[in-house]
Protein backbone atom coordinates (compact mmCIF):
# COMPACT_ATOMS: atom_id res chain seq x y z
CA UNK A 1 0.00 0.00 0.00
CA UNK A 2 2.73 2.37 0.44
CA UNK A 3 5.63 2.70 -2.18
CA UNK A 4 7.46 5.43 -3.98
CA UNK A 5 7.37 5.48 -7.46
CA UNK A 6 10.64 6.74 -9.49
CA UNK A 7 10.96 8.64 -12.63
CA UNK A 8 7.40 9.20 -13.78
CA UNK A 9 5.75 11.92 -15.62
CA UNK A 10 2.74 13.95 -14.16
CA UNK A 11 0.98 14.33 -17.10
CA UNK A 12 -0.58 18.10 -16.83
CA UNK A 13 -3.94 18.26 -17.01
CA UNK A 14 -4.74 21.80 -16.64
CA UNK A 15 -2.70 23.43 -18.98
CA UNK A 16 -0.07 24.22 -16.51
CA UNK A 17 3.79 24.20 -16.87
CA UNK A 18 3.58 21.11 -14.06
CA UNK A 19 6.41 19.70 -13.29
CA UNK A 20 9.69 19.73 -15.89
CA UNK A 21 10.99 16.03 -16.65
CA UNK A 22 10.22 12.85 -14.34
CA UNK A 23 9.55 13.00 -10.86
CA UNK A 24 9.28 11.00 -7.41
CA UNK A 25 5.77 9.98 -6.23
CA UNK A 26 5.69 9.14 -2.38
CA UNK A 27 2.36 7.09 -1.57
CA UNK A 28 1.26 6.42 2.02
CA UNK A 29 -1.74 5.14 3.57
CA UNK A 30 -3.49 4.81 0.22
CA UNK A 31 -2.69 8.69 -0.96
CA UNK A 32 -0.33 10.59 -2.64
CA UNK A 33 1.99 12.40 0.32
CA UNK A 34 4.95 14.15 -2.09
CA UNK A 35 5.55 14.88 -5.40
CA UNK A 36 9.14 16.05 -6.28
CA UNK A 37 12.75 15.46 -7.80
CA UNK A 38 14.83 12.79 -5.99
CA UNK A 39 12.82 12.38 -3.17
CA UNK A 40 14.06 10.33 -0.17
CA UNK A 41 13.16 6.92 0.57
CA UNK A 42 11.31 6.57 3.78
CA UNK A 43 12.93 3.66 5.86
CA UNK A 44 10.81 0.29 4.72
CA UNK A 45 9.09 1.67 1.79
CA UNK A 46 9.34 -0.14 -1.45
CA UNK A 47 10.55 1.69 -4.44
CA UNK A 48 9.45 1.26 -8.09
CA UNK A 49 10.89 2.16 -10.77
CA UNK A 50 8.58 3.73 -13.62
CA UNK A 51 11.13 4.24 -16.65
CA UNK A 52 9.63 7.11 -17.18
CA UNK A 53 6.30 6.20 -17.85
CA UNK A 54 3.36 8.51 -17.95
CA UNK A 55 0.89 9.32 -14.70
CA UNK A 56 -2.37 10.07 -14.88
CA UNK A 57 -5.16 10.09 -11.76
CA UNK A 58 -7.13 6.80 -12.57
CA UNK A 59 -9.96 7.06 -14.78
CA UNK A 60 -13.78 6.92 -13.97
CA UNK A 61 -16.54 5.92 -15.49
CA UNK A 62 -19.34 7.94 -14.37
CA UNK A 63 -21.93 5.91 -15.67
CA UNK A 64 -22.77 1.87 -15.61
CA UNK A 65 -24.97 -0.69 -15.58
CA UNK A 66 -22.60 -3.23 -14.46
CA UNK A 67 -25.03 -6.22 -13.78
CA UNK A 68 -26.25 -5.93 -17.51
CA UNK A 69 -22.50 -5.33 -18.53
CA UNK A 70 -21.32 -8.18 -16.71
CA UNK A 71 -24.17 -10.51 -18.48
CA UNK A 72 -23.38 -9.20 -21.89
CA UNK A 73 -20.82 -11.24 -22.81
CA UNK A 74 -23.27 -14.47 -22.38
CA UNK A 75 -25.51 -13.49 -23.92
CA UNK A 76 -26.79 -13.73 -27.95
CA UNK A 77 -24.67 -10.85 -29.71
CA UNK A 78 -27.38 -9.08 -31.91
CA UNK A 79 -25.03 -6.00 -32.31
CA UNK A 80 -24.94 -4.54 -35.62
CA UNK A 81 -27.98 -6.35 -36.93
CA UNK A 82 -29.21 -4.41 -39.78
CA UNK A 83 -32.37 -6.16 -40.17
CA UNK A 84 -35.20 -8.14 -37.94
CA UNK A 85 -34.28 -11.12 -40.86
CA UNK A 86 -30.33 -10.83 -39.34
CA UNK A 87 -31.55 -11.13 -36.20
CA UNK A 88 -33.69 -13.82 -36.56
CA UNK A 89 -30.70 -15.41 -37.84
CA UNK A 90 -28.37 -15.33 -35.13
CA UNK A 91 -31.30 -16.33 -33.15
CA UNK A 92 -31.31 -19.77 -34.92
CA UNK A 93 -28.34 -20.15 -34.78
CA UNK A 94 -27.78 -20.03 -31.29
CA UNK A 95 -31.02 -22.02 -30.74
CA UNK A 96 -29.89 -24.74 -32.60
CA UNK A 97 -26.24 -24.68 -30.90
CA UNK A 98 -28.30 -25.06 -27.31
CA UNK A 99 -31.58 -26.58 -28.04
CA UNK A 100 -34.15 -26.33 -25.46
CA UNK A 101 -32.89 -23.37 -23.64
CA UNK A 102 -34.54 -20.00 -23.26
CA UNK A 103 -32.09 -17.24 -25.17
CA UNK A 104 -31.82 -13.87 -24.01
CA UNK A 105 -29.81 -11.17 -26.34
CA UNK A 106 -28.74 -8.00 -26.58
CA UNK A 107 -27.39 -5.26 -28.79
CA UNK A 108 -30.21 -4.76 -31.54
CA UNK A 109 -31.11 -1.07 -33.18
CA UNK A 110 -34.09 -1.33 -34.81
CA UNK A 111 -35.24 2.42 -35.30
CA UNK A 112 -33.80 1.85 -39.06
CA UNK A 113 -35.27 -1.66 -40.03
CA UNK A 114 -37.36 -1.77 -42.68
CA UNK A 115 -39.89 -4.13 -40.44
CA UNK A 116 -40.34 -3.66 -37.00
CA UNK A 117 -39.84 -6.11 -34.19
CA UNK A 118 -42.57 -8.06 -33.27
CA UNK A 119 -43.66 -11.00 -30.90
CA UNK A 120 -45.43 -12.79 -34.15
CA UNK A 121 -41.82 -12.81 -35.46
CA UNK A 122 -39.88 -14.27 -32.82
CA UNK A 123 -42.66 -16.90 -32.25
CA UNK A 124 -41.84 -18.29 -35.88
CA UNK A 125 -38.11 -18.79 -34.95
CA UNK A 126 -38.47 -20.20 -31.38
CA UNK A 127 -42.11 -21.41 -30.36
CA UNK A 128 -40.81 -23.72 -27.59
CA UNK A 129 -38.55 -22.02 -25.47
CA UNK A 130 -38.48 -18.51 -23.70
CA UNK A 131 -36.73 -15.53 -25.98
CA UNK A 132 -35.96 -12.14 -24.25
CA UNK A 133 -34.20 -9.60 -26.71
CA UNK A 134 -32.62 -6.47 -24.98
CA UNK A 135 -32.71 -3.36 -26.79
CA UNK A 136 -28.94 -1.82 -27.36
CA UNK A 137 -30.23 1.32 -25.89
CA UNK A 138 -31.39 -1.13 -23.13
CA UNK A 139 -35.39 0.90 -23.30
CA UNK A 140 -37.52 -1.63 -25.04
CA UNK A 141 -37.44 -5.75 -24.92
CA UNK A 142 -38.58 -7.81 -27.52
CA UNK A 143 -40.07 -11.33 -25.70
CA UNK A 144 -42.06 -13.73 -27.49
CA UNK A 145 -45.19 -15.58 -26.52
CA UNK A 146 -43.06 -18.14 -24.36
CA UNK A 147 -41.41 -15.51 -22.34
CA UNK A 148 -44.45 -13.43 -21.74
CA UNK A 149 -46.55 -16.06 -20.52
CA UNK A 150 -43.25 -17.53 -17.93
CA UNK A 151 -43.19 -13.95 -17.02
CA UNK A 152 -46.72 -13.67 -16.57
CA UNK A 153 -47.70 -10.80 -18.93
CA UNK A 154 -50.58 -10.57 -20.99
CA UNK A 155 -50.31 -11.88 -24.79
CA UNK A 156 -49.25 -8.76 -26.72
CA UNK A 157 -47.56 -8.45 -30.08
CA UNK A 158 -45.30 -5.73 -30.04
CA UNK A 159 -42.36 -4.68 -27.93
CA UNK A 160 -42.41 -3.82 -23.85
CA UNK A 161 -41.02 0.05 -23.87
CA UNK A 162 -39.96 2.34 -21.13
CA UNK A 163 -41.34 2.02 -18.15
CA UNK A 164 -43.15 -1.35 -18.14
CA UNK A 165 -40.03 -3.14 -19.64
CA UNK A 166 -38.31 -1.59 -16.66
CA UNK A 167 -40.59 -3.00 -14.43
CA UNK A 168 -39.83 -6.76 -16.71
CA UNK A 169 -35.99 -6.15 -16.68
CA UNK A 170 -34.80 -7.56 -13.79
CA UNK A 171 -37.23 -10.44 -14.05
CA UNK A 172 -34.94 -11.84 -16.63
CA UNK A 173 -33.31 -13.93 -13.80
CA UNK A 174 -36.12 -16.28 -14.12
CA UNK A 175 -35.81 -17.28 -17.07
CA UNK A 176 -31.97 -17.32 -17.22
CA UNK A 177 -30.43 -17.97 -13.74
CA UNK A 178 -27.77 -15.92 -12.47
CA UNK A 179 -25.59 -14.51 -15.33
CA UNK A 180 -23.54 -12.48 -13.64
CA UNK A 181 -21.43 -14.54 -11.32
CA UNK A 182 -18.86 -12.98 -8.35
CA UNK A 183 -15.83 -14.50 -10.83
CA UNK A 184 -18.02 -12.78 -13.66
CA UNK A 185 -18.03 -9.59 -12.03
CA UNK A 186 -14.59 -9.78 -10.47
CA UNK A 187 -12.97 -10.55 -14.51
CA UNK A 188 -15.55 -7.49 -15.57
CA UNK A 189 -13.39 -5.57 -12.50
CA UNK A 190 -10.24 -6.94 -13.87
CA UNK A 191 -10.71 -6.04 -17.44
CA UNK A 192 -11.70 -2.57 -16.17
CA UNK A 193 -8.81 -1.82 -13.60
CA UNK A 194 -6.17 -2.93 -17.49
CA UNK A 195 -7.59 0.21 -18.83
CA UNK A 196 -7.00 2.52 -15.84
CA UNK A 197 -10.19 2.40 -14.48
CA UNK A 198 -10.46 3.16 -10.69
CA UNK A 199 -14.23 3.92 -9.98
CA UNK A 200 -17.49 3.72 -11.67
CA UNK A 201 -21.18 4.96 -11.16
CA UNK A 202 -23.04 2.34 -10.85
CA UNK A 203 -27.00 2.54 -11.72
CA UNK A 204 -28.06 -0.96 -11.97
CA UNK A 205 -31.61 -0.89 -12.27
CA UNK A 206 -33.90 -3.68 -9.92
CA UNK A 207 -30.67 -4.73 -7.92
CA UNK A 208 -30.74 -5.67 -4.23
CA UNK A 209 -29.31 -2.77 -2.68
CA UNK A 210 -27.18 -5.04 -0.07
CA UNK A 211 -26.09 -6.74 -3.35
CA UNK A 212 -22.65 -4.63 -3.63
CA UNK A 213 -21.49 -5.13 0.18
CA UNK A 214 -21.81 -8.88 -0.33
CA UNK A 215 -19.55 -9.05 -3.58
CA UNK A 216 -16.79 -6.90 -2.17
CA UNK A 217 -16.76 -9.18 1.20
CA UNK A 218 -16.06 -11.70 -1.45
CA UNK A 219 -13.21 -10.29 -3.16
CA UNK A 220 -14.85 -8.44 -5.85
CA UNK A 221 -12.92 -5.27 -4.82
CA UNK A 222 -10.68 -4.13 -7.49
CA UNK A 223 -12.97 -0.47 -8.26
CA UNK A 224 -14.80 2.16 -6.26
CA UNK A 225 -18.38 1.97 -6.55
CA UNK A 226 -20.84 4.93 -6.21
CA UNK A 227 -24.01 2.81 -5.89
CA UNK A 228 -27.16 5.15 -6.89
CA UNK A 229 -30.66 4.18 -6.20
CA UNK A 230 -34.15 4.79 -8.03
CA UNK A 231 -37.64 6.22 -6.96
CA UNK A 232 -38.51 2.60 -5.71
CA UNK A 233 -35.79 2.14 -3.29
CA UNK A 234 -35.71 6.09 -2.27
CA UNK A 235 -37.83 5.25 0.71
CA UNK A 236 -35.41 2.46 2.06
CA UNK A 237 -32.71 5.05 2.07
CA UNK A 238 -33.62 7.78 2.93
CA UNK A 239 -35.42 5.49 6.25
CA UNK A 240 -31.37 4.09 6.21
CA UNK A 241 -30.02 7.95 7.16
CA UNK A 242 -28.03 7.76 3.62
CA UNK A 243 -26.93 10.84 2.31
CA UNK A 244 -24.53 11.07 -1.56
CA UNK A 245 -21.14 10.00 -0.43
CA UNK A 246 -21.75 7.97 2.68
CA UNK A 247 -20.21 4.50 3.38
CA UNK A 248 -21.58 1.38 2.52
CA UNK A 249 -19.17 -1.08 2.87
CA UNK A 250 -15.36 -1.35 3.99
CA UNK A 251 -13.00 -2.06 1.83
CA UNK A 252 -9.84 -4.74 1.46
CA UNK A 253 -6.83 -3.68 3.61
CA UNK A 254 -9.35 -0.86 5.06
CA UNK A 255 -8.82 0.92 1.54
CA UNK A 256 -11.84 3.96 2.60
CA UNK A 257 -14.75 4.43 0.43
CA UNK A 258 -14.65 1.80 -2.01
CA UNK A 259 -18.22 1.45 -2.18
CA UNK A 260 -20.34 4.47 -1.33
CA UNK A 261 -23.52 6.18 -1.75
CA UNK A 262 -24.43 7.42 -4.76
CA UNK A 263 -27.43 9.78 -6.67
CA UNK A 264 -31.34 8.99 -6.52
CA UNK A 265 -31.12 8.32 -10.57
CA UNK A 266 -34.48 9.57 -12.45
CA UNK A 267 -34.98 8.70 -15.85
CA UNK A 268 -37.33 11.59 -17.95
CA UNK A 269 -37.75 10.41 -20.98
CA UNK A 270 -36.94 7.92 -23.37
CA UNK A 271 -34.46 7.57 -26.35
CA UNK A 272 -33.13 8.03 -29.42
CA UNK A 273 -33.30 4.47 -30.63
CA UNK A 274 -36.64 3.88 -29.23
CA UNK A 275 -37.65 7.04 -30.68
CA UNK A 276 -39.35 7.81 -27.40
CA UNK A 277 -36.56 11.00 -26.65
CA UNK A 278 -38.32 13.53 -25.81
CA UNK A 279 -38.07 16.32 -28.39
CA UNK A 280 -39.31 19.85 -29.06
CA UNK A 281 -39.84 19.23 -32.57
CA UNK A 282 -41.54 15.49 -34.23
CA UNK A 283 -39.16 13.21 -35.46
CA UNK A 284 -39.05 12.92 -38.99
CA UNK A 285 -38.42 9.81 -41.69
CA UNK A 286 -37.69 6.21 -40.94
CA UNK A 287 -40.43 3.84 -39.35
CA UNK A 288 -42.30 3.94 -36.21
CA UNK A 289 -44.32 7.23 -36.44
CA UNK A 290 -43.05 10.83 -36.32
CA UNK A 291 -44.12 11.54 -32.76
CA UNK A 292 -42.08 13.81 -30.38
CA UNK A 293 -41.38 10.99 -27.61
CA UNK A 294 -42.88 12.20 -24.03
CA UNK A 295 -41.40 12.40 -20.69
CA UNK A 296 -41.58 9.70 -18.32
CA UNK A 297 -43.41 11.44 -15.66
CA UNK A 298 -44.83 14.81 -14.97
CA UNK A 299 -42.91 17.79 -14.49
CA UNK A 300 -44.55 18.28 -11.15
CA UNK A 301 -43.78 14.23 -10.46
CA UNK A 302 -40.09 15.05 -11.73
CA UNK A 303 -39.66 17.84 -9.04
CA UNK A 304 -40.87 16.39 -6.45
CA UNK A 305 -38.81 13.32 -6.61
CA UNK A 306 -35.76 15.83 -6.87
CA UNK A 307 -36.66 17.97 -4.14
CA UNK A 308 -37.09 15.31 -1.64
CA UNK A 309 -33.83 13.72 -2.71
CA UNK A 310 -32.43 16.56 -1.47
CA UNK A 311 -33.84 17.61 1.36
CA UNK A 312 -32.11 13.45 2.70
CA UNK A 313 -28.90 14.65 1.35
CA UNK A 314 -29.25 12.97 -2.04
CA UNK A 315 -27.58 14.45 -5.17
CA UNK A 316 -29.55 13.44 -8.73
CA UNK A 317 -28.87 11.73 -11.60
CA UNK A 318 -31.62 12.47 -14.48
CA UNK A 319 -31.70 11.20 -17.27
CA UNK A 320 -32.49 12.97 -20.48
CA UNK A 321 -32.09 12.54 -24.02
CA UNK A 322 -34.30 14.61 -26.17
CA UNK A 323 -34.09 18.62 -26.34
CA UNK A 324 -37.49 18.94 -24.67
CA UNK A 325 -36.74 16.48 -21.76
CA UNK A 326 -33.06 18.43 -21.18
CA UNK A 327 -35.13 22.08 -21.24
CA UNK A 328 -37.51 20.44 -18.30
CA UNK A 329 -34.66 19.08 -16.40
CA UNK A 330 -32.37 22.22 -16.44
CA UNK A 331 -35.98 24.56 -15.26
CA UNK A 332 -36.59 21.49 -12.59
CA UNK A 333 -33.04 21.93 -11.11
CA UNK A 334 -33.48 25.95 -10.91
CA UNK A 335 -36.64 25.54 -9.48
CA UNK A 336 -36.18 22.91 -6.80
CA UNK A 337 -32.35 23.52 -5.76
CA UNK A 338 -31.37 20.10 -6.43
CA UNK A 339 -27.58 19.06 -6.80
CA UNK A 340 -26.57 16.60 -9.59
CA UNK A 341 -25.75 15.47 -12.94
CA UNK A 342 -28.17 15.43 -16.09
CA UNK A 343 -27.33 11.59 -17.93
CA UNK A 344 -26.33 11.47 -21.49
CA UNK A 345 -27.40 15.04 -22.18
CA UNK A 346 -27.65 14.13 -26.11
CA UNK A 347 -29.14 16.76 -27.62
CA UNK A 348 -29.54 20.17 -26.49
CA UNK A 349 -30.47 24.05 -27.10
CA UNK A 350 -27.32 26.19 -26.75
CA UNK A 351 -29.78 27.96 -24.87
CA UNK A 352 -30.00 25.33 -22.33
CA UNK A 353 -26.30 24.43 -22.57
CA UNK A 354 -25.39 27.82 -20.81
CA UNK A 355 -28.18 27.66 -18.08
CA UNK A 356 -26.74 24.09 -17.49
CA UNK A 357 -23.46 25.54 -16.63
CA UNK A 358 -24.81 28.40 -14.74
CA UNK A 359 -26.57 26.03 -12.61
CA UNK A 360 -23.99 24.40 -11.80
CA UNK A 361 -25.46 21.21 -12.79
CA UNK A 362 -22.72 18.43 -14.15
CA UNK A 363 -23.05 17.01 -17.72
CA UNK A 364 -22.51 13.46 -17.64
CA UNK A 365 -21.83 12.12 -21.18
CA UNK A 366 -21.26 9.03 -23.07
CA UNK A 367 -19.00 10.06 -26.25
CA UNK A 368 -18.84 6.59 -27.86
CA UNK A 369 -23.00 6.55 -27.96
CA UNK A 370 -22.49 9.28 -31.07
CA UNK A 371 -20.45 6.45 -32.71
CA UNK A 372 -23.66 4.41 -33.02
CA UNK A 373 -26.33 7.02 -32.86
CA UNK A 374 -24.79 8.95 -35.83
CA UNK A 375 -27.06 7.12 -38.70
CA UNK A 376 -30.36 6.97 -36.68
CA UNK A 377 -29.67 10.85 -35.91
CA UNK A 378 -28.94 11.89 -39.56
CA UNK A 379 -32.84 9.79 -40.48
CA UNK A 380 -34.72 10.64 -37.54
CA UNK A 381 -33.13 14.16 -36.36
CA UNK A 382 -32.15 15.72 -39.25
CA UNK A 383 -32.46 19.29 -38.59
CA UNK A 384 -30.91 18.72 -35.01
CA UNK A 385 -28.12 17.03 -35.46
CA UNK A 386 -25.56 19.88 -35.25
CA UNK A 387 -26.66 20.46 -31.81
CA UNK A 388 -25.91 16.33 -30.76
CA UNK A 389 -23.19 15.50 -28.18
CA UNK A 390 -22.37 19.22 -27.96
CA UNK A 391 -19.36 18.78 -26.05
CA UNK A 392 -17.32 21.98 -27.20
CA UNK A 393 -20.48 24.34 -26.25
CA UNK A 394 -20.45 22.52 -22.72
CA UNK A 395 -16.99 23.24 -22.00
CA UNK A 396 -16.97 26.90 -23.45
CA UNK A 397 -20.25 28.11 -21.58
CA UNK A 398 -18.35 26.50 -17.88
CA UNK A 399 -20.21 23.20 -17.78
CA UNK A 400 -18.08 20.96 -16.14
CA UNK A 401 -17.99 17.22 -17.52
CA UNK A 402 -18.06 13.48 -16.82
CA UNK A 403 -17.80 11.61 -19.19
CA UNK A 404 -19.06 7.56 -18.80
CA UNK A 405 -20.17 4.34 -21.07
CA UNK A 406 -23.68 3.86 -20.46
CA UNK A 407 -22.43 0.06 -20.25
CA UNK A 408 -23.24 -2.34 -21.82
CA UNK A 409 -25.04 0.28 -24.50
CA UNK A 410 -21.02 0.92 -25.07
CA UNK A 411 -18.08 -1.12 -23.91
CA UNK A 412 -16.59 0.00 -20.20
CA UNK A 413 -13.89 1.83 -21.88
CA UNK A 414 -12.91 5.08 -21.11
CA UNK A 415 -9.94 5.36 -23.73
CA UNK A 416 -13.08 4.74 -26.43
CA UNK A 417 -15.25 7.34 -24.80
CA UNK A 418 -12.18 9.70 -24.69
CA UNK A 419 -11.04 8.65 -28.06
CA UNK A 420 -14.61 8.92 -29.58
CA UNK A 421 -14.80 12.70 -27.54
CA UNK A 422 -11.70 13.96 -29.94
CA UNK A 423 -12.32 12.75 -33.25
CA UNK A 424 -16.08 12.44 -33.47
CA UNK A 425 -16.29 9.01 -35.65
CA UNK A 426 -14.72 5.56 -35.66
CA UNK A 427 -14.81 4.70 -40.10
CA UNK A 428 -13.25 6.05 -42.69
CA UNK A 429 -15.97 8.99 -42.14
CA UNK A 430 -14.61 12.29 -41.40
CA UNK A 431 -15.87 13.88 -37.86
CA UNK A 432 -19.38 14.47 -37.54
CA UNK A 433 -19.82 17.50 -36.49
CA UNK A 434 -16.26 18.11 -35.64
CA UNK A 435 -16.76 21.84 -34.35
CA UNK A 436 -18.11 19.72 -31.03
CA UNK A 437 -14.96 17.95 -30.75
CA UNK A 438 -12.58 17.97 -27.48
CA UNK A 439 -8.90 17.98 -27.30
CA UNK A 440 -6.93 15.00 -25.65
CA UNK A 441 -6.49 16.94 -22.67
CA UNK A 442 -10.12 18.43 -22.22
CA UNK A 443 -11.47 14.86 -22.80
CA UNK A 444 -9.09 13.02 -20.03
CA UNK A 445 -9.58 15.99 -17.81
CA UNK A 446 -13.52 14.70 -17.95
CA UNK A 447 -12.63 11.41 -17.47
CA UNK A 448 -10.86 11.25 -13.62
CA UNK A 449 -13.60 12.19 -11.52
CA UNK A 450 -12.27 16.05 -11.00
CA UNK A 451 -9.57 15.05 -9.46
CA UNK A 452 -6.59 17.09 -11.87
CA UNK A 453 -3.27 16.03 -12.30
CA UNK A 454 -1.84 13.81 -9.87
CA UNK A 455 -0.96 15.94 -6.66
CA UNK A 456 0.10 15.73 -3.09
CA UNK A 457 -2.64 14.67 -0.89
CA UNK A 458 -4.74 13.16 -3.45
CA UNK A 459 -5.90 9.85 -2.97
CA UNK A 460 -3.61 7.30 -4.72
CA UNK A 461 -5.89 6.04 -7.56
CA UNK A 462 -3.70 5.82 -9.97
CA UNK A 463 -2.99 4.91 -13.82
CA UNK A 464 0.72 4.33 -15.35
CA UNK A 465 0.64 4.60 -19.08
CA UNK A 466 3.15 3.29 -21.73
CA UNK A 467 2.82 6.71 -23.95
CA UNK A 468 1.83 10.19 -23.67
CA UNK A 469 -1.74 10.44 -23.57
CA UNK A 470 -1.44 14.15 -24.27
CA UNK A 471 0.86 13.44 -27.52
CA UNK A 472 -0.62 16.21 -29.92
CA UNK A 473 1.00 14.86 -33.32
CA UNK A 474 -0.77 13.95 -36.13
CA UNK A 475 -4.64 14.75 -37.26
CA UNK A 476 -7.19 14.07 -34.52
CA UNK A 477 -7.92 10.66 -36.35
CA UNK A 478 -4.33 9.92 -35.86
CA UNK A 479 -4.57 11.07 -31.99
CA UNK A 480 -8.10 9.11 -31.22
CA UNK A 481 -6.32 5.72 -32.50
CA UNK A 482 -3.11 6.34 -30.40
CA UNK A 483 -6.28 6.69 -27.21
CA UNK A 484 -8.45 4.28 -28.53
CA UNK A 485 -5.07 1.61 -28.22
CA UNK A 486 -3.61 3.35 -24.77
CA UNK A 487 -1.84 1.13 -23.00
CA UNK A 488 -2.11 1.04 -19.40
CA UNK A 489 1.59 -0.45 -17.48
CA UNK A 490 -0.31 -0.25 -13.75
CA UNK A 491 -3.18 0.85 -11.99
CA UNK A 492 -3.47 1.51 -8.13
CA UNK A 493 -6.79 2.28 -5.79
CA UNK A 494 -5.52 3.59 -2.54
CA UNK A 495 -2.33 2.34 -3.51
CA UNK A 496 -3.60 -1.19 -3.80
CA UNK A 497 -1.87 -3.11 -7.04
CA UNK A 498 -5.16 -3.72 -9.22
CA UNK A 499 -3.69 -4.11 -12.66
CA UNK A 500 0.03 -4.57 -13.46
CA UNK A 501 2.64 -7.12 -13.22
CA UNK A 502 3.91 -7.82 -9.71
CA UNK A 503 6.94 -5.61 -9.96
CA UNK A 504 5.16 -2.57 -9.86
CA UNK A 505 3.00 -3.56 -6.58
CA UNK A 506 5.32 -1.77 -4.03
Amino acid sequence: MDFLLRSARIVELTGGPGWAGPVDVLVEAGRVRDIDHDLPRPPGIPEIDAEGRWLIPGLWDMHTHLRMWTAASGRLDLAGTRSAAEALSRLRARLAAAPGEPVIGYGHRPATWPVQPSVALLDEVAPDVPVVLVSGDAHHGWLNSRALEALGLAPRDDVLVEAEWYVVYPRIAELAGDEASPDAYLRMEQDAAAKGVVGVLELEYGEAFGAWPERIAGGVDLLRVRRGVYADGLDAVIEAGLRTGDALAPGPDHVEDLLTMGPLKIISDGSLNTRTAWCEHPYAGGTGGSGSGAPNQTPAELRALMTRATEHGLRTAVHAIGDAACHDVVAAYAETGAQGSIEHAQLMTRRDVTEMARLGIVASVQPAHLLDDRDITELIWPDRADRCFPLRWMLDDGAQLAMGSDAPVSPLDPWLAIAAAVHRSADERPAWHPEQALSPREALAASIDGQGPVHAGAPADLALLDADPLDGSGSPEEQAARLRSMPVAATWVAGRLTNGDEDLAG
